[in-house]
This record gives structure tokens, C-alpha cells and sequence, in this order.
């Protein structure tokens, strides 16, 4: 007897169809991020880089990519070792601008025409993100919230232009992109009125978002922050600012993991969500300490946002994509580690024995529902996770690691010349 059918008899016993559940693991597709190749840099000329605006990445382990041919390849082999149908998630600072330096008030689909191109060649859908960081209109802290007019409405025109960015991806892909908006805007002390540039950032979003796109072909997103870098004390767009824009511009809430306090639980805020918006944007990442972007694994933060999202039935109207850096690793084998990590979560949220543990809950039995989630924990996962990789045709775990290291060998090592 091979170990999955081990597994799929034990599982059985308490009347979970593995089968079932890797029916519906295969049907998730996850956002890849593409920063995570070649740690925020982008390919803007002068590249932007990291040089302001809440960014920033640690480590310097090699072969980072340094052209799009290289980040392409990467994220190809980052790919071929995820199980399943994923979409990849584009920055603005990472347009096919030729050597050219294109302004970001200026940018528009023909520089993203040939990452169309190979998404559609790879099957791989794309989301977007405008890039309100790394750049001198960034430098002080404030975007869409400055106090010069003049440099509001560059980012009110960047805004704009990701939009129509975003809509043109998503009618040539027939698949909505989903388009995510974060600024860094804040002070690391607190300011002496909270008000005028929440009053400014809700006027400049009023601005950049009067034009009308369809729900086919493009959606907003506004991503929520408690804190980050350089706005310890004051976040212009927080949570509570953003809640109450979007709920009544009708357009989505991103929720990140790493932008809360880290005692904050982002389960729990999903059921409450979901009252009331009928999309959710969600970036998985891993705080540490602080606000942060660390690579995901699989622990009981990420393990209670997939069980919600599926005890909550709203896996159709929540979309996942990935948001850490790190340069301390091989950046392939972190997308790697992430992208499973969520995966594996979800798998353990499908492979619940539900009906026993909502009926035990309706009867507030605590203890049969807590002795049968504590059961749960020692059933055989990883035997299911085995067999999703195979019938994936990529890596199981053991596999994992020398793939990403032959590659490591093969290709990145030799990008240090």
C-alpha cells in the first residue's frame, strides 16, 4: 500500500475525502510577487532601486536577477516547482522601458506589452501594483497626502496610469487584474493634525479613480497599514481610513499580514470583512516582531487565516497573493517555500472534519472540538501534500531542496561575472 492511500484511509476513518480536497487545492491560483526575484529593484532608468519610501530589503546572498530575460527565468523556474496554475503580480517599476527613462506619470500598457506577451505564452495571469515608493517625489514620506499640490498630482497621474495599465491586462487575458494601491505616506513622529492629509489622500483617490473600468477587466484594491518604516507613529492610510474609503467606493481591501501588530489576528477580522464587501485582496507575509515582510512557512498565523477563509466559504471571492523579499536566501527557493507554505495551509483547511466540528460548536461542546482539532494535528498531511506535488508533476519536499540548489549551481551563480 503506497503512503497516500495510508493517508487517504486515515483520513477516512473521520470521514474526510482526500480526493475531494485535492480536487479543490487544484483549483487555487496564488499571485507571486514579482519583487521577490531581484529584491524591489525594478528596471526604471536609472534603476529606482530602494532609495525611499518605507522600502527595504536585508541580505545580499547571490544571484539576484538583474535584467528582465534573468527575472523571467526565475520566476519560470520558481513556477515549475508550485503545484498548480498561479498569476504573477507586476509592479509599475517594472515596465519594458527599453533604457529609456519613463517618468511613472507617464507610463502606460506599451511598456508592459511584452510581460502580456510572455504571461499569455506562459499561462499565467497578471495582477498589478503602482510603485509609490523608491522614487524623489517619495523621499519626505508623502504621495498621494503631500502638502504640494504639484506632487499630488504626479501620483494622482501614476495612479491613473496603473489603471489603465491593469485594465489593458486584464482584457487581453480575459481575466480581471487585480490592482493593488499602497502608499508609504506617514511621519515617524506624530504629526500635530491627523485630519488634513487623510482629508488630502481621500481627495487625491477621489481624483485618481474617476474614470470607470469594468469589473471584467480591472478591480481596485487599497491596502491597509498599522505602521512601517520612516511612519512609526502616524500612517496616513490605515486601516480604519481605508475600511471606510473602500466600503464606500466599492472597491476591495487588502489586507497584508505583515501590517498589522503582531498579536493582531487577520483571521479574525474575515468574517466581519466579508459582512460587507464582496471581494477580499489579501498579501501573505510574515511579520517578526514589527512590520515586516519575511518569508511565509507554514505556522499557526497562516494556518488560521486559510482555515477562515474556508470555514467561511469565501474562497471564491478572496484572492491571495504573496508579498515578502529577502536577500538572504536563494530567491527562487523563497518563492518556493512561500507559495507551498500556502498551499499546504489551504490543504489542511480543505482536510478539516467540518460537519463534526460546526455541529460540536453549535453545541458549544468545547471540549469534543478542541480534542478534535488537537486530533487533526497528528493526522498524516504531508503523505496528501506528497501526492498534490506528483500528480502536480513538481518536487515533493525532499526533492525541493536540491532543485533549488542544482539552479542556484547551474544558472545563478554565474551571474556574478
Amino acid at each position: 500500500m503506497n503512503q497516500y492511500q495510508i493517508a487517504k484511509d486515515c483520513y477516512a476513518a473521520m470521514d474526510i475525502n482526500t480526493d475531494d480536497a485535492l480536487t479543490a487545492l487544484k483549483k487555487i491560483s496564488l499571485s507571486l510577487h514579482c519583487w521577490q526575484a531581484d529584491d524591489v529593484g525594478g528596471f526604471e532608468q536609472p534603476i529606482s532601486g530602494l532609495d525611499g519610501g518605507g522600502i527595504q530589503v536585508t541580505g545580499n546572498h547571490p544571484g539576484k536577477a538583474r535584467t528582465m530575460e534573468e527575472l523571467r527565468l526565475d520566476l519560470e523556474k520558481a513556477y515549475s516547482l508550485i503545484p498548480g496554475n498561479h498569476r504573477l503580480n507586476l509592479h509599475a517599476i517594472y515596465g519594458d522601458f527599453a533604457s529609456q527613462k519613463v517618468d511613472r506619470n507617464t507610463i502606460g500598457p506599451q511598456h508592459f506589452l511584452s510581460w502580456m506577451d510572455w504571461a499569455a505564452e506562459q499561462k499565467i495571469p497578471l495582477d498589478f501594483n503602482g510603485t509609490f515608493f523608491s522614487h524623489p517625489y517619495a523621499n519626505d514620506g508623502f504621495t498621494l497626502s503631500h502638502p504640494k499640490k504639484s506632487i499630488r498630482e504626479f501620483w494622482i497621474e501614476h495612479g491613473r496610469c496603473c489603471r489603465r495599465i491593469a485594465a489593458e491586462m486584464g482584457k487581453r487575458q480575459n481575466s480581471p487584474c487585480q490592482l493593488n494601491t499602497w502608499i508609504p505616506d506617514g511621519s515617524k513622529e506624530v504629526p500635530i493634525n491627523r485630519l488634513i492629509p487623510r482629508e488630502r489622500l481621500k481627495n487625491s483617490l477621489d481624483s485618481m479613480m474617476e474614470e470607470s473600468y469594468s469589473q471584467q477587466w480591472m478591480r481596485d484594491a487599497l491596502e491597509t497599514k498599522l505602521f512601517g518604516i520612516g511612519s512609526e507613529s502616524y500612517v496616513v492610510g490605515s486601516h480604519e481610513f481605508y475600511m471606510g474609503y473602500a466600503a464606500r467606493h466599492d472597491v476591495k481591501l487588502c489586507l497584508d499580514m505583515g501590517h498589522f501588530h503582531p498579536t493582531e489576528s487577520i483571521a479574525d477580522k474575515l468574517s466581519s470583512l466579508y459582512l460587507f464587501f464582496q471581494e477580499i485582496l489579501l498579501h501573505v507575509s510574515r511579520p517578526v516582531r514589527w512590520d515586516s515582510d519575511h518569508v511565509v512557512i507554514l505556522n499557526d498565523e497562516l494556518l488560521d487565516l486559510t482555515r477562515e477563509i474556508v470555514r467561511c466559504g469565501h474562497l471564491q471571492s478572496t484572492h491571495i497573493g504573496l508579498d515578502f523579499f529577502d536577500a538572504t536566501m536563494n530567491r527562487v527557493g523563497a518563492y518556493a517555500i512561500g507559495a507551498r507554505s500556502v498551499l499546504k495551509a489551504l490543504l489542511a483547511a480543505f482536510l478539516e472534519p467540518k460537519s463534526q466540528l460546526k455541529e460540536w460548536d453549535a453545541e458549544n461542546n468545547a471540549f469534543a472540538r478542541m480534542a478534535l482539532q488537537e486530533q487533526c494535528k497528528l493526522l498524516p498531511l504531508g503523505m496528501v501534500w506528497d501526492q498534490f506535488c506528483l500528480e502536480s508533476n513538481v518536487p515533493t519536499d525532499k526533492q525541493l531542496i536540491g532543485e533549488v540548489m542544482d539552479y542556484e549551481t547551474l544558472v545563478q551563480s554565474r551571474r556574478q561575472a
